[in-house]
């Protein structure tokens, strides 16, 4: 049997060699049950497989999306497009992607497959009516006793590529329900938004990335961000993804992305904003609360789409009746989006798409907002002085107002140094954000020498231990004068406790000294102006670099 699959394999791929070239792609190419995907000249061809192909053992990886070595025939069964006898097939390729899954369907075990390097897709093939050609047969020319005048044809010019959103970066997994409560029907209705709502962000680098998980029993990754990154092949893999049944697990289906999806491996970029869009359609079987309070601790915002909401009638049946104000972070309607059914939604397609690209609304989980400790360590040396002391006060004033402070979230704490140093307040003195604002904006101006050294020492020991929470730590330095001892040793010790420091040199400070104490990169990490009255220009950047820091190591 095997030595015949061979013949019939090599048969096969002969009858393509032979037969496309110059065919017309609208006209089934025969090929053997074992030819595979790889072996098609072209990404889109019509191939027609022979009859009886069950009986044989073929080989098939993937469910929906197949990987390129499957064999066509066998992935056509699997898929349900042909039976026994036969039959047209229309296969699309695609890139590669990681994960095909297995599955058993129409008696065709398909098996698994951790990645390969092209995919491709089987279809029914659709009857076109014949188009109006330039030729005409003879028995028309007899029968009209002349030649008509060749009809011209209309050639349509493709649409113009669909460029990436710029202004929507974000790493996106859509949770689509896929349990019994949708049913087929309405599963192929949400299919159809989900494609328009992709279309709409303009899918692509450097733009939003897309990948979907469906939510049902058991959670199924059906791809990663990584596998489709234009909007043509992730709207075509949407459209393939088959129903799976179950119950409405969105819990499970949350912690399923948050522990599976968002991974470097599979596509995650680095600084980048992720985002779990949750579909639900009713109501939730599971508790949904745990697992987007996980989300939210590992950095990742939920978005919940509620569609058909359960009626008074139906409330007895719903475990969690608030489930959508237990699973965003903040209850303001803006983080959950309702549609009355899946029909007539393309209304909705682009305000929700509006929602999901608002970045700045957008992130309330684990952010640089509300996730950061920042210690500042202020010069209160002679050389300064009270008024240009007001001044450095009001820089970090302006940077503090930035961030969310509160006992939950981000906090500050603020040492002044001569050759002494004195805690003003450390992180729990003030635990809301005009109590720490308002000790900040008071703090009396010391005079004397400048021991930076000491003071960072002072801070790592004081300030920074023992850690409070997972917040990430930051020291803001600002001086404006020549140390008199050694700034390096005591930097490069805060850096190896996990702190990242920032510099800010005024007047005489001297730039090795401040590159000396700053964290990598200097360039980004070190800022300098010869006048107090500069230092306003520095809040901004400084705010800009904390949030870029938290982000690159989140």
């Amino acid at each position: 049997m095997s030595m015949w699959f061979a013949v019939l394999h090599v048969l096969g791929i002969l009858s393509l060699t032979c037969c496309t070239f110059g065919s017309d792609l609208n006209v089934p190419t025969p090929i053997s049950c074992g030819t595979r995907a790889v072996d098609l000249p072209d990404t889109r061809q019509i191939v027609l497989c022979p009859a009886n192909c069950t009986l044989w053992s073929l080989s098939v990886f993937g469910s929906g999306v197949y990987a390129s070595i499957s064999s066509i025939c066998g992935a056509a069964i699997h898929r349900g497009i042909i039976g026994l006898s036969g039959g047209p097939v229309e296969v699309h390729g695609l890139q590669g992607r990681t994960n095909y899954l297995s599955s058993y369907a129409h008696g065709v075990q398909s098996q698994s497959l951790s990645q390969w390097s092209s995919s491709f897709t089987v279809a029914r093939t659709i009857s076109l009516p014949l188009e109006v050609s330039s030729q005409t047969s003879s028995s028309a020319n007899v029968a009209s006793g002349a030649a008509k005048k060749p009809v011209k044809k209309t050639v349509k010019k493709p649409p113009p590529p669909t460029t990436a959103n710029r202004d929507c970066p974000v790493d996106m997994a859509l949770l689509l329900d896929g349990s019994y409560n949708i049913g087929q029907r309405r599963y192929n209705l949400q299919k159809n938004f989900v494609s328009k709502l992709v279309a709409m962000l303009k899918v692509g680098t450097p733009g939003p990335h897309v990948g979907v998980v469906q939510t049902s029993e058991t959670p199924r990754t059906e791809f990663y961000l990584s596998n489709y990154t234009t909007t043509k092949d992730l709207t075509f893999a949407i459209k393939e993804m088959p129903y799976i049944g179950g119950k409405t697990n969105t819990g499970k289906a949350i912690l399923h992305t948050v522990r599976n999806f968002f991974n470097p491996d599979f596509g995650v970029r680095r600084g980048y904003p992720r985002v779990i869009v949750v579909f639900v359609d009713g109501w939730p079987s599971d508790n949904v609360e745990e697992a987007a309070i996980l989300a939210r601790e590992s950095g990742i915002n939920i978005f919940f789409v509620s569609v058909a909401k359960p009626a008074p009638e139906e409330m007895s049946l719903v475990s969690e009746q608030d489930f959508m104000r237990k699973a965003v972070c903040k209850d303001n309607e803006f983080f959950t989006f309702t549609m009355p059914s899946w029909f007539s939604t393309n209304k909705f397609v682009k305000p929700l798409a509006h929602k999901l690209c608002s970045i700045d609304q957008m992130l309330c989980s684990k952010t640089c907002y509300n996730s950061v400790n920042l210690g500042f360590l202020i010069d209160g040396s002679s050389s300064v002085g009270d008024g240009n002391f007001r001044l450095v006060l009001d820089l970090l004033l302006s940077v503090a107002r930035n961030f969310d402070i509160s006992d939950i979230g981000s906090r500050i704490g603020a040492i002044q140094f001569t050759y002494d140093q004195r805690m003003e307040f450390n992180f729990n003195d003030h635990t809301t954000k005009d109590s720490a604002l308002s000790a900040l904006e008071n703090i009396p101006y010391m005079s004397g020498g400048t021991a930076t050294g000491d003071a960072i020492n002072f801070a790592v020991r004081s300030l920074f231990k023992p850690r409070t929470g997972s917040n990430k730590n930051f020291l803001i330095i600002i001086t404006d004068g020549q140390s008199y001892d050694d700034v390096r040793v005591p930097a490069m010790a805060a850096q190896r406790e996990g702190i990242t420091v920032f510099t800010v040199g005024v007047a005489w400070a001297p730039m090795e000294d401040l590159k000396a104490m700053a964290s990598e990169p200097k360039e980004s990490h070190v800022f300098f102006t010869r006048e107090f009255t500069g230092l306003a220009q520095f809040q901004q950047p400084i705010v800009r670099g904390i949030c870029r820091d938290f982000t690159e190591f989140n």
